[in-house]
């Protein structure tokens, strides 16, 4: 048998596995942990490798981002804040 035909006959079986439709206990679901951190109106970033080797901590990056902001003439902050 081919290698092919044996990847065929696992997707066939998978998909008979599969039901239709579940029905999934809500009441057994637990609040996201990873959520807790980050406040109502924040903005998540991810940052590039390089970044990340730099700027270690999110205290580090929040006194960049912070002096960067404060840096700015009032209107261009208020501009970019809309």
């Amino acid at each position: 048998m081919k290698k092919t035909d044996m990847i065929e006959n696992d997707l066939e079986e998978m998909k008979d596995d599969m039901l239709p439709e579940y029905h999934l206990d809500y009441s057994q679901a637990r609040p996201n942990r990873f959520a807790t951190d980050v406040a109502a109106g924040s903005l998540v970033v991810v940052l590039e490798p390089e970044l990340a080797q730099v700027f270690k901590t999110s205290d580090k990056v929040k006194v960049i981002l912070q002096a960067i902001a404060n840096a700015l003439p009032q209107q261009e902050a208020e501009a970019t804040s809309n």
